[in-house]
């Protein structure tokens, strides 16, 4: 009985998309179609929901054919849209689907592709005259399932439903009890934890001792003095930032920027040189417990001249199996996207982290944090991947911070460190 209770209460908000869907699919039709279309939807979607979560197995996300039909429910309101608000036909309508769709996939071959499967659905409804609902769910779902043929292995992999956080100690379970994390976040974590905070910490790292990370591939003794140095005690210093974005990446960001990064206050790196000029500010806030001993250390980076935070950052490190990991959890809504990075020397004294590594640790995951219990449920991102390198160069010191998506470079950090003027 506890068992249908809960997959009723589940099945609901996609019942809700699903009458939201069929109401748009049904529109041209008169009130009386759209009434009807509305019932046909919520029941449809519910039903499919309620099937695949019945089938579903411990361990496993929803089946392919449910996230498919769900994803082109939530298209097809957005198409109705806009078409009331722009006039816009099923051929822009279908293409701007399918590139944000194709977008989401974040795989570069998924990103041009969206815009083909969409301008493809578009160019066949165009000489029926269909609605742009009907067009944003014809390109949504035809985009996906040609993609499922296509590229047949996950980006994203459940590792651990309702889980206690010791059972994935490579997570950094933090999130955001509101849909915004912006430059306060430590602070309200603070009030939520019941902690000492202190903002704006004047001498600390965002680890308390490079002798943490010690094991096979870093001998913390061979780290230049001035990288351990900038570990140790990085509100030392001042950054200046460069990004190297990619080109065929640029479209897609700046889609993920404008309706997620912004409005989320959280993972917003600047778009070009000249943003980036305008100077970042970094600081690192912490929470104390009793005994005085900090318990996080969260390293915040905004714009200089608007304040608009660029990343907040939670960073630990943990030992397993005889080696030191970093962990740098980003709190989302009700969420965390936690990097796990190994440490290994570098040649002149350098220190590289790298997420890419046959160990189990090192990866990225995407956790959803339970309100109520604080169990986390963790899917593995595959295909992501980062590596930060931190060196000395004609006495100053520098990093570079590259990423990747399924191997192809998509972005990297140029970084200068420099100490800060005495106060």
């Amino acid at each position: 009985m506890a068992d249908d209770r809960g997959r009723l209460a589940q099945a609901a908000p996609a019942g809700v998309i699903g009458a939201l869907a069929g109401a748009a699919l049904t529109a041209h039709r008169g009130r009386k179609t759209t009434v009807v279309g509305a019932l046909g939807g919520a029941v449809a979607v519910a039903a499919v929901d309620a099937v695949a979560r019945a089938r579903q197995r411990p361990g496993e996300i929803p089946a392919l054919w449910s996230r498919i039909v769900a994803s082109g429910a939530i298209a097809a309101p957005a198409g109705w849209l806009a078409q009331r608000l722009t006039g816009a036909g099923p051929l822009p309508v279908a293409t701007v689907a399918g590139a944000a769709a194709g977008a989401l996939g974040l795989r570069p071959q998924k990103v041009a592709l969206g815009p083909v499967v969409g301008a493809a659905v578009g160019l066949g409804l165009s000489a029926r005259r269909a609605p742009a609902a009907i067009a944003a769910a014809g390109a949504v779902v035809a985009y996906r399932t040609t993609a499922a043929a296509l590229f047949r292995d996950p980006q994203l992999s459940l590792l651990a439903e309702q889980v206690r956080p010791e059972g994935v100690p490579f997570v950094v379970p933090v999130a955001s009890q509101t849909r915004y994390v912006g430059t306060d976040y430590v602070r309200t974590l603070a009030e939520r934890l019941g902690g000492r905070y202190a903002p704006d910490v004047a001498d600390i790292g965002i680890v308390a001792s490079l002798d943490a990370l010690a094991g096979p591939s870093l001998d913390p003794a061979t780290v230049h003095p001035l990288v351990r140095e900038f570990y140790e005690h990085t509100t030392r210093f001042a950054l200046d930032i460069v990004p190297q974005w990619r080109l065929w990446v640029r479209p897609g960001y700046l889609l993920y920027r404008t309706l997620l990064a912004r409005p989320l206050g959280q993972a917003n790196v600047p778009m070009s040189q000249r943003e980036a000029q305008h100077g970042v500010c970094s600081r690192i806030d912490t929470i104390s417990g009793t005994d005085g001993a900090v318990s996080v250390r969260g390293w915040i980076r905004s714009a200089a001249d608007t304040g608009e935070p660029i990343y907040v950052g939670i960073y630990t490190t943990y030992r397993h199996a005889g080696r030191g990991y970093v962990s740098v959890g980003f709190p989302l809504p009700q969420a965390s996207f936690t990097a796990t990075l190994l440490p290994a020397e570098r040649p002149g004294g350098g220190l590289v982290l790298d997420s890419r590594s046959s160990l189990d640790q090192p990866g990225h995951y995407l956790t959803y944090i339970e309100p109520e219990t604080g169990s986390l449920t963790t899917a593995a991102v595959r295909g992501f991947a980062e590596r930060l390198d931190v060196y000395v160069s004609d006495g100053e010191l520098r990093a570079e911070h590259a990423f990747w998506v399924f191997g192809f470079p998509f972005l990297i950090l140029h970084y200068r460190m420099h100490r800060k003027p005495p106060a």
